[in-house]
């Protein structure tokens, strides 16, 4: 849909002050260093400027994309190196690949489709490393749409699905899929589509993680938000244009910064918790708990740009039309039927305490997905964890990962020699 932009300052005012409060920071930065070079656990006093400076060089920061930083796994007693290295590369995403430096064994192909929704790719890091030894593992990391110049043209969530089908087919037969989140939507229409056309390269599983496939089921504040407003009011309050101090100069963008905002507004009270427990832990020299919370908020606090028209796409298609639950979704007028896959196992794994994805939300695509075999379909509903919980922390890795595991290697449709959890 069109809505004017050029009354929606918003964005420009930001980099604006960004750009002011430049000097400030690099001055704190500064000084922070110099206190770090004190003997800080004899020195009191210097300990409490330390964390002061430590906690204003945050909060004056711009956090930018970290990096996914997995260096090596271990399979069985043996350690392997990783080689990151992006294997196709497209206008609004590039596709990387964890490759095991050195192993002969072949394992299963697994495709992870990160969602485009406010976070880097790098934020599934933990799913990515717990997943290595048992996988060969593939992630779409979604490019800020900032830094995509206006001639690469719009990118919806048509197009989406189209970036699904074409990296599956470039990876070729016998894959299998992981959606979290977001993505679980395009995922099944993409999958759908392949299956209709009879493609030899339809996965030969999907696991659906914590996904908003029927928004309808037990709704949450999201949902509710999401039905509280109009398109146009999405459109004319919280889209932009790109300021002139990136590549994607003029694009119009759901940006980083509001998406942020609203993911702390969800758990404010946590979020105030976390930073007064990094000031106690500077203050008490506990550096290790002081660099768990650092590391934790560098990945949680660089957000990232989406295209205002792929975020309108979803909002009308997922949240408020329910249009893939329903029936009625529609792909560059390819009617999406879901009753088309019929070779493709189905996972769909939840959290008990998801508040953005609720309960159910993914389970409706076990009964949506109709031709699929009883045997070929399986659902986990993991408790005690929310939303991140569903692909990270210490819950995911006991009791999801195992699951993940044995359900991939029951479905791979290749040889290959089954390994043994640890």
């Amino acid at each position: 849909m069109h809505c004017d932009l050029s009354t929606n300052y918003t964005y420009y005012i930001l980099e604006w002050l960004r750009a002011q409060i430049a000097p400030m920071h690099l001055g704190i930065k500064i000084l922070k260093e110099l206190y770090e070079h004190e003997h800080l656990e004899d020195n009191g006093f210097a300990r409490i400027i330390h964390a002061y400076l430590t906690l204003c060089e945050r909060m004056t920061r711009k956090y930018s994309k970290p990096e996914f930083n997995i260096l090596e796994t271990i399979i069985g007693d043996k350690t392997y190196n990783i080689n990151e290295q992006v294997i196709f590369k497209k206008p609004f995403c590039e596709l990387r690949h964890f490759q095991k430096i050195g192993l002969k064994k072949e394992l299963p192909k697994l495709l992870i489709v990160a969602p485009m929704a406010g976070h880097h790719a790098t934020l599934l890091r933990s799913t990515v490393h717990a997943l290595l030894p048992y996988t060969d593992i593939y992630i779409t990391d979604w490019t800020e749409a900032n830094y995509v110049p206006l001639e690469a043209g719009h990118f919806d969530m048509d197009d989406y699905i189209d970036y699904l089908i074409e990296f599956i087919n470039f990876i070729g037969q016998n894959i299998h899929a992981m959606a979290i989140c977001q993505p679980t939507v395009p995922l099944l229409a993409a999958i759908s589509l392949m299956s209709e056309s009879n493609s030899p390269n339809v996965p030969s599983s999907m696991i659906l993680i914590g996904g908003p496939i029927d928004a309808r089921k037990n709704p949450t504040a999201v949902n509710e938000f999401a039905l509280s407003k109009s398109l146009e009011w999405f459109c004319k309050m919280l889209t932009m244009q790109v300021p002139p101090n990136y590549p994607g100069y003029g694009r119009k963008v759901y940006p980083g910064f509001l998406q942020l905002a609203g993911f702390i507004s969800l758990n404010l009270l946590r979020h105030i918790d976390s930073h007064l427990e990094l000031w106690q832990s500077l203050l008490n020299s506990d550096y290790k708990k002081a660099e768990h919370i650092i590391k934790f908020y560098d990945e949680y606090l660089s957000g990232m740009d989406m295209p205002a028209e792929f975020y309108l796409h979803t909002i009308d298609e997922v949240f408020q039309q329910f249009s893939l639950a329903r029936g009625k979704f529609i792909s560059e007028k390819r009617p999406i039927d879901l009753k088309h896959i019929t070779q493709c196992a189905l996972l769909g794994i939840e959290g008990e305490l998801d508040d953005i994805a609720a309960v159910g939300q993914t389970k409706a695509a076990l009964k949506l997905c109709a031709n699929i075999s009883e045997s070929m379909k399986r659902y986990h509903l993991q408790n005690g964890v929310g939303h991140y919980g569903v692909f990270s922390g210490s819950k995911f890795k006991q009791f999801i990962v195992p699951i993940i595991k044995e359900f991939i290697y029951d479905f791979d449709k290749t040889n290959v020699q089954k390994l043994k959890l640890k």
